[in-house]
């Protein structure tokens, strides 16, 4: 479990995201994504809030945050790695990847390790077809990934210094 899950909530910037989203229509999406930018994934209590302050039944938040991928309702590690297991990259062996991923950093696909460095994730097209099998590390892609470079460049990630929750992914409209 991810360090991250187990910290307290504090709430009080909260009330600065939805006064800029407070009065636009729509406004569910926009608070969430910028929640998530603070927090690095949406707490439960942080779901409350909303549907709190927006009049909402929570079913409906968590249904929104639920549906749509760019949302996390636990935390993530330090570093993300996804690995792209769609048709082409399946093909080129991409299974073999996850596999040495998960031998060398005891972590499975939706997972975080232990010490909440790395989350290993599995995604299902990268529109990078022509570069299968490919990996992204912290919002860098990688193509043509080998097992061997594949660990040596999370290994060095790893080692370097830490990167922010979300990792260079956008998360919203800015």
């Amino acid at each position: 479990m991810n360090e991250a899950n187990s910290d307290v909530v504090d709430l009080s910037t909260m009330e600065s995201i939805y006064e800029t989203y407070s009065d636009q229509p729509g406004a569910l999406i926009p608070i969430l994504q910028k929640a998530q930018d603070v927090y690095g994934f949406l707490p439960p209590e942080v779901l409350q809030w909303i549907a709190d302050r927006l009049d909402i039944a929570l079913g409906k938040v968590y249904g929104v945050a639920t549906f749509y991928s760019q949302f996390y309702l636990e935390g993530r590690g330090r570093h993300v790695l996804k690995l792209c297991d769609g048709t082409a990259c399946h093909v080129k062996g991409a299974q073999a990847l996850v596999s040495a991923v998960e031998a060398e950093y005891h972590v499975r696909p939706g997972e975080t390790t232990e010490d909440g460095e790395l989350t290993l994730e599995v995604v299902y097209c990268l529109g990078s077809c022509a570069l299968a099998p490919v990996a992204v590390l912290d919002g860098e892609i990688m193509g043509r990934v080998q097992q061997d470079g594949l660990l040596a460049a999370v290994k060095k990630r790893l080692a370097s210094a830490p990167s922010p929750v979300g990792q260079g992914e956008p998360h919203g409209i800015e």
